[in-house]
């Protein structure tokens, strides 16, 4: 069935390709592209980025598709600040300078914003469909919220498609690599009659052999299998007015990514555990875990098939491939209107609807420690409307946005061999014969099944408004005033638990719950029966269902002052305060505790920067220093548990900081050769948090660092475009990256360290005059072994690694 798809998509394109006339149109030249500027749309405005005064990264298309950018974490190669972590969940975390969120749940908006064409995207899973066809990216860095649609505390990442065109053209491309990889992509756009214009783009991947094996069984993960479609219409019916109208879809049923195994949690390690879940490891899980360090990105485990997929009592198995099966789409319509030569009006209406149905493993382990069966959708509306103009030297903006999103996310857990499930069951063992706590009856045999699944559930309602304003004064020809004020208010509903599934969780519930609730409130709880909520109240005394309501508002602002000494130099200060909505998590919820939500978190940010263009417009530097005063960061930490020791919740850190010193250098030595060089230098810390650690003990994390967030990231990137003949050129790019270690939790602790590491892309290739191309391409040319995330199941602390070497074959043609 998917090679038919493959070979339909090929198929259309090719017959696309033939269908065209044989001509070439010849493009207008962009004064911009001459001298090296890049234009750029960060202020909501079309101007170059040198006379922006803010810290801006902007990527074209054409070194996107040389670097070979297809997903939001390519653009790390570009980009060193911005990274990309996984969460167990397959959920991206965005960190920006060493802002981030570490959560699990796709219902949580994150500290970096992510807009397609300025339409919110706001929650991260959005963004694992395929990348395609785009004209370029902007990565905004620091507080942003006076002129895009959502608040947020770190920065946002616009993806600017390619859009219709008043000629013809197209192009098609094919890869073939390592890991039986095929990719097909292609667009073609072009006027379909006076005054509308047409674009339709697609991007197929597909690799048949994953790059993860099993350690005991030869079996193998990380198959890839993503399609996406974007078609786009520009129409202008009369003078002053233009719609611009897109419909985005694509899948995804790629195979999820599973843990590595590298050690026990503080709470299970058999020799120097706190708990006595310690004395339950599954038999032999010691010995794999002793045997089995990874020192390299293919090896891995999961629990065999056949082990996962058989019901044991009510505790029905996890059947099907461990793999995704999640499917987006978007539409956004943008409406332009000039109401005067100076004034227009622009309004943009969007609706997002994304939806999930994913099979994980991050036992890192060949046995049974925890899988997961993760189901949900995320129904995102926004409506963004804005009045822009010039009057003299002042460029204004003034509008209003609203949001709804109706959010789904939930998840069944699958965890029979997790020592805290064996130590449930044996504490249970002497209570059967009480008749206060096994009033239902429950045999020995039930309770050695019980506790094999169950449910966590969370719906969310959340909606947003705000009013905004943003002006640029000229107060002469080299002073410049900036401001921007945004009042927001947002309200978020949720109302979820952890629940029983088939009457699995009753026999554990109702008699070993309870009685340990019993000794440490003094309250026995009412029993469950099959399907209800065993999230537990100690301030009520029972058993249900968690509710919640936050009800925000903010005003968020920036001031800036620009000085132009010259045409070619713009030296920049400015404060401005962010803030990122509070959230509710979806966890697996013992106590009623671990579903609170956290209020909103503010950054207030100082900026200072300098964009110098040099030796003719040949080099172009970029140097910004920054200082952030962070209240209320959100967390994503440890719960101590009376039973489990310790389990998942978020908090707001009151006092936190970062600081650091960013730069930016551009060289174009020859026509055709660019030179670039990003380095950030950062230093972040947390300010006397009180906080559970990784073994449920009380901990004050005072100068700790942030997660995510090294001291130092760097990139070095080549590109070059060089003709060898009349009609043939020279094409290829290297992009090299290196960041150095850092931290999963607050603690010191070496098994949940992300060590330093480098990476290099790179690209060899040949373009004609007459429109094929072919190349040569690799990523992580050097096979370096490398994680971005580390994470704990209760039992084993895992690491999600990234692929090892990648390469291939390139052909394409543009008509």
């Amino acid at each position: 069935m998917k090679a038919m798809r493959i070979f339909l998509l090929a198929g259309t394109a090719a017959g696309l390709v033939g269908a065209m006339p044989a001509f070439a149109a010849e493009a207008e030249a962009d004064p911009a592209a001459e001298t090296g500027d890049i234009i750029v749309t960060a202020q909501r405005r079309a101007e170059s980025i040198n006379d922006v005064g803010m810290a801006i990264q902007a990527v074209d298309g054409e070194t996107l598709e040389a670097l070979r950018v297809t997903d939001v974490r390519d653009l790390t190669a570009v980009a060193p600040s911005f990274t990309v972590s996984q969460s167990y969940q397959g959920v991206p975390t965005y960190t920006l300078r060493g802002i981030g969120f570490n959560t699990i749940n796709l219902s949580s908006t994150s500290t970096v914003g992510t807009y397609v064409d300025e339409v919110a995207y706001a929650y991260p899973i959005m963004n694992t469909g395929p990348v395609m066809d785009l004209e370029r990216v902007e990565v905004l860095k620091g507080p942003q919220g006076t002129l895009y649609g959502r608040n947020t505390t770190a920065g946002l990442v616009n993806f600017i498609t390619a859009k219709p065109t008043d000629t013809f053209e197209g192009g098609v491309s094919v890869d073939l690599g390592n890991y039986q990889t095929y990719n097909f992509a292609g667009h073609v756009s072009g006027p379909l009659g006076e005054g509308v214009a047409a674009r339709i783009a697609f991007r197929s991947e597909n690799s048949d052999k994953g790059w993860q094996v099993s350690n005991t069984r030869g079996e193998r993960q990380g198959k890839v299998d993503k399609l996406g479609i974007r078609g786009s219409l520009a129409i202008d019916p009369g003078p002053g007015t233009h719609f611009d109208l897109s419909v985005t879809w694509w899948q995804n049923k790629s195979d999820t990514v599973v843990g590595q195994g590298i050690g026990f949690t503080p709470a299970t390690n058999p020799t120097t555990g706190t708990s006595n879940s310690r004395f339950f490891n599954a038999p032999g899980l010691a010995t794999y875990l002793a045997g089995n360090f990874p020192t390299k990105a293919t090896q891995a485990d999961w629990a065999p098939y056949a082990q996962r997929s058989a019901d044991i009592g009510t505790g029905l198995g996890l059947d099907g491939p461990l793999a995704e099966d999640n499917r987006f789409w978007g539409l956004k319509l943008r409406w332009d209107q000039d109401l005067s030569d100076d004034i227009k009006l622009v309004s943009l209406t969007s609706y997002n609807d994304f939806k999930r149905n994913a099979l994980s493993d991050w036992s890192g382990a060949p046995f049974e420690i925890l899988l997961q069966n993760t189901v949900g959708r995320i129904k995102s509306f926004a409506q963004d409307i804005h009045v822009e103009g010039d009057s003299g030297p002042v460029t204004w903006l003034v509008g209003a946005y609203y949001a709804n999103d109706r959010i789904i996310d939930s998840n069944r857990t699958m965890l029979g061999q997790n020592a805290n499930v064996g130590l449930i069951r044996a504490a249970g063992a002497p209570l059967l014969a009480s008749p206060i706590f096994n009033a239902q009856g429950y045999t020995a045999l039930q309770l050695s099944q019980a506790f094999r699944t169950y449910e966590d559930f969370g719906a969310i309602r959340t909606k947003t408004w705000s009013v905004f304003a943003n002006a640029d004064w000229e107060l002469s020809d080299q002073f410049k005033i900036s401001g921007g004020l945004r009042y927001t208010e947002d309200k978020q509903r949720y109302n979820g638990c952890s629940r029983d599934f088939n009457g699995n969780m009753l026999p554990n519930v109702n008699v070993v719950n309870r009685a340990l609730y019993l000794q440490t409130y003094g309250v026995l709880a009412a029993p469950i029966s099959q399907g209800q909520c065993n999230t537990f109240d100690p301030v009520t005394g029972t058993f249900g269902e968690v509710r919640s309501t936050l009800d925000e508002n903010n005003v968020a602002w920036r001031v800036a002052l620009d000085w132009s000494p010259n045409t070619d130099t713009l030296v920049y200060a400015s404060v401005s305060r962010g803030y990122k909505s509070g959230t509710t998590p979806i966890n697996a919820a013992n106590l009623a505790r671990q579903n609170a939500p956290v209020t909103q978190e503010k950054l207030t940010a100082y900026e200072v920067g300098l964009k110098a263009t040099l030796a003719d417009r040949l080099v172009q530097a970029n140097l910004s220093a920054f200082y952030y005063d962070y209240a209320d960061k959100q967390i994503s930490t440890y719960f101590a548990d009376p039973i489990y020791t310790a389990l998942s919740r978020l908090d707001n850190v009151p006092k936190s900081k970062a600081y650091g010193v960013e730069g930016e250098l551009t060289i174009r030595p020859a026509t055709g050769f660019t030179i670039g060089a990003n380095a950030l230098w950062l230093k972040t810390r947390i300010n006397d948090y009180n906080g559970t650690n990784a073994a449920g003990q009380p901990q004050n994390f005072d100068g700790a660092e942030f997660i995510y967030s090294p001291e130092f990231q760097g990139s070095l990137t080549l590109a070059y475009d060089t003709p060898v003949s009349d009609n043939l050129s020279l094409t290829g790019a290297v992009a090299a990256r290196y960041q150095g270690k850092s931290n999963t939790i607050f603690e010191d602790l070496d098994l949940y360290k992300i060590k330093a590491y480098g990476t290099v892309n790179a690209s060899l290739g040949l373009k004609s005059e007459s429109g094929w191309s072919v190349s040569l391409w690799a990523k992580n040319l050097f096979n370096s072994y490398y994680w971005s995330a580390v994470a704990s199941n209760a039992n084993v602390v895992v690491r999600f690694p990234n692929p090892p070497r990648t390469y291939g074959l390139t052909l394409g043609f543009d008509f």
